[in-house]
């Protein structure tokens, strides 16, 4: 007899397994009502550390590339009828599960805490401490800009089917939380469901996560003439908006000392201008 879960934990993985186990180990067996799920994008380093590891654990293997395409086969892959998504790089607290089945019914989309951590030592590259303080601001993005990362959020599975599924080439979590909303789907911020997630390390890979955000982000904008010309413009603005954040970074007290700030600041500086030129290499017509 098919067993009946009233949760399912989805979570997709690509090449991570070390953190997918950090991941794992931080989030506990989970209980009988609930059924927890790796969805595993074709990962070629070899996972099987994991499944000696979680015996119990499901792995399902999808091999269309991309998260989004890793948590729909998660969601058809299960039939619980909440659905809970982590990242596989996230590092949930430890009553995470027990705090998700507590609130889960409070709202159609449920989006939490998202703290940023070193992985290395100090002292902070400019990377690290640029992410300490911009990333995964979960609260100012559920509350202003009505949408939630979904490494961490709870929904349900007749939300996910009035939405549709997460979409490729496009900011998934954004472009779905924007489509549920207008569906008339309520979206809050949950701050006692936290995970945690590691600060890129150095300038490359927080060049690479801003790349594939701004191609992500062109894809919701669109391609019409006027799109183009509304992202140019956007663009432009990019070496104003290091004026607007500049308090944000002297203020932060997600870093301490002259010495982050400083080297903060010139990661901002450098990244906005990085981003004015790839945006407007998109609205040229070419791409990323």
């Amino acid at each position: 007899m098919t067993k009946t879960y009233k949760a399912a934990i989805i979570i997709p993985h690509y090449n991570d397994v070390a953190r997918l186990m950090t991941c794992l180990d931080a989030l506990g067996p989970a209980p009988d009502a609930v059924e927890l799920v790796v969805v595993d994008n074709d990962s070629t380093d070899d996972i099987s550390p994991v499944r000696r590891a979680y015996p119990q654990l499901r792995i399902i293997t999808e091999t269309q590339k991309g998260a989004a395409m890793a948590r729909n086969a998660g969601v058809t892959e299960t039939t619980a009828p909440q659905l809970f998504f982590l990242d596989s790089d996230c590092v949930p607290s430890s009553d995470w599960i027990e705090t998700a089945l507590g609130i889960a019914g409070q709202a159609d989309i449920i989006g939490g805490l998202v703290d940023v951590f070193d992985e290395t030592p100090p002292p902070r590259t400019g990377a690290q401490a640029f992410e300490a303080i911009f990333a995964f601001n979960n609260a100012a993005y559920i509350t202003k800009k009505g949408f939630s990362g979904a490494g961490n959020i709870l929904t349900n599975r007749d939300v996910f089917i009035a939405t549709g599924p997460f979409r490729t080439g496009v900011s998934e979590d954004l472009d779905w939380c924007h489509r549920a909303r207008a569906e008339g789907f309520e979206l809050i911020y949950a701050p006692n469901l936290k995970v945690s997630h590691p600060s890129r390390t150095d300038w490359t890979a927080l060049a690479r996560k801003w790349k594939r955000l701004t191609r992500e982000a062109f894809g919701v904008n669109g391609a019409s003439p006027v799109a183009r010309l509304k992202w140019a413009m956007r663009a432009m603005l990019m070496p104003i908006s290091v004026l607007a954040h500049l308090p944000k970074v002297l203020r932060s007290k997600r870093v301490s000392g002259p010495r982050d700030r400083c080297v903060a600041i010139g990661t901002l500086i450098r990244l906005r201008l990085l981003r004015m030129a790839w945006m407007l290499r998109q609205a040229a017509g070419g791409s990323l």
